[in-house]
């Protein structure tokens, strides 16, 4: 019985969560420490406390050894950090380091990566977000041994009732009677019912202090409500989060800016994915904002909502849409927002690896013709062609960043914003960074100092050039048939390609 709750309440627990990226919790970093370039992928824990498994690729050979330490972003648990755990590389790849940490409590972590080798050494702090987003299953002999062991104690304890009403009134050497074997019976079906009653009512118990605990425990994201107004504009409001409110240090619920803005939102027309839309709303109250939607292609959409707490700790809220032919008409994508139209996902339709831009330019995924491989560490790279097939020049950053992507799957349980520096919101890594500096005055108003021109670790400023080529470190957390969106500015217009990817 206690097994199967536990799968049951580990499946139902499963369902619920959006860690940042729905369903995509691992964090993908690529970035300088020091000398050297470093490719860092984390794979979080199911349950907190609990392992996460760290690992660092050099780009370049020379680097020793590595040193990495867990420690929060913000408030004292910054300030305060435990001795660092040595990682060796590994034999026959001295570019590889693999590790473990403890991560103790739900919260905004970094990982500090200290680097040693023949150029010196460097520091880099990756942020990384940790919940509890399941309960973990029993295992299954386990469970067996513990039903057979249930069964047996059961069995035990009629016995003991029935051989005390049969036997416990006779004398030394008397055999029992047809009464006393009677009264036996008797005995035995009472206990036997007594002791089901027992263990339904201890099921119940268990189920209702199981629940407490999850409710505490497990990773919840804010409730989203969507709604249209009369003149074309999108209301989201942010419903209350218990699991937010009780840790005000580690979590918070204050919200700062990431790329510029307080809320990424994405729209993705529901099933076809042939509608994208990449939008900014405006906040506009307390734990509500307002996008006033341009002409928008009408039917059923699937949202996912982007923000960052003041501790660094992204939250991803999910809901659904059905936006009316009538909304935005008349009025254009502008600013910072987009949007792309392509073709409907198919399941048994080729992988797609070119996609067409405007003036006759184009954007090539660079990628061999095996399907890409799931719950691993890959670099997605994409070119940018003019019409007559050579690199163009004209690229500029998007939000402070070179390209921006989305990774969907077909049946929307995975979502993941990702740049290319990694999985990590920008707004965490400053954040991360200014701690690395010791600057802990400046953290204790993160929003506004990111507000006020803050050093956004990873953003490139206004001029600077970006080469046709963009990568991204990411890995599909399972198999399946996913859509990609990749985004990138050529003067001054956004522009996205589409591309398409099936997964083992």
């Amino acid at each position: 019985m206690r097994s199967k709750f536990v799968v049951l309440l580990s499946a139902v627990a499963a369902a619920s969560v959006c860690l940042a990226h729905v369903g995509s919790p691992n964090v993908y970093f690529q970035g300088a420490a020091g000398p050297y370039n470093l490719v860092v992928m984390v794979r979080t824990p199911q349950m907190i406390p609990g392992i996460a498994e760290v690992e660092i690729r050099s780009a370049k050979p020379g680097v020793r050894q590595v040193k990495i330490t867990p420690l929060y972003i913000v408030g004292s648990g910054s300030k305060y950090p435990p001795p660092p755990d040595v990682l060796r590389p590994t034999q026959g790849d001295p570019q590889f380091f693999p590790g473990k940490i403890w991560l103790m409590e739900s919260g905004s972590w970094q990982v500090r990566i200290e680097a040693d080798g023949d150029a010196g050494s460097g520091i880099v702090a990756v942020p990384v977000p940790a919940a509890a987003r399941n309960t973990l299953p029993m295992e299954k002999q386990l469970g067996a041994l513990l039903f057979g062991l249930m069964v047996l104690l059961v069995a035990a304890i009629v016995s003991i009732f029935g051989a005390a009403r049969r036997e416990s009134q006779l004398e030394p050497g008397e055999q029992p009677g047809p009464q006393q074997k009677r009264g036996a019976r008797f005995v035995m079906g009472g206990a036997f019912v007594g002791v089901v009653a027992i263990l339904i009512l201890g099921r119940w118990w268990w189920a209702s202090a199981a629940e407490a605990k999850s409710n505490f425990m497990i990773y919840q994201p804010p409730k989203l409500q969507v709604s249209m107004e009369p003149d074309g504009k999108m209301a989201l409001t942010m419903g209350e989060s218990p699991w937010h409110i009780r840790r005000p240090e580690t979590v918070m619920t204050a919200l700062i800016p990431d790329h510029g803005h307080l809320m990424h939102l994405f729209l993705i027309r529901s099933p076809q994915m042939d509608q994208f839309y990449h939008l900014h709303p405006e906040e506009s109250g307390t734990q509500s904002f307002s996008e006033q939607l341009a002409s928008i292609a009408p039917g059923h959409y699937k949202i996912f909502a982007d923000i960052v707490r003041a501790s660094g700790f992204p939250d991803t809220m999910v809901a659904d849409a059905d936006i009316p032919a009538e909304a935005g008409a008349g009025k254009f994508l502008s600013g910072d927002d987009s949007g792309a139209s392509s073709a409907a996902i198919g399941a048994n339709a080729k992988d797609v690896t070119t996609a067409r831009l405007a003036e006759g330019a184009r954007m090539i995924w660079e990628r061999d013709s095996s399907p890409p491989e799931s719950n691993r560490l890959l670099w997605f790279r994409f070119r940018v062609e003019d019409a007559e097939g050579k690199p163009v020049t004209d690229l500029e950053p998007y939000m402070g960043m070179a390209a921006h992507a989305v990774f969907v799957a077909s049946d929307f349980s995975v979502f993941a914003h990702v740049h290319p520096d990694g999985s990590v919101p920008m707004a965490a890594l400053t954040l991360a960074d200014a701690s690395l500096n010791g600057n802990q005055d400046s953290m204790q108003s993160p929003a506004t100092n990111l507000a006020a021109g803050m050093p956004k670790a990873g953003m490139k400023m206004p001029g600077t050039i970006v080469p046709a080529e963009v990568s991204f470190p990411y890995g599909f957390p399972k198999a399946g048939l996913y859509r990609i969106y990749v985004q990138v500015k050529r003067r001054g217009v956004i522009e996205t390609g589409v591309f398409d990817a099936h997964v083992n």
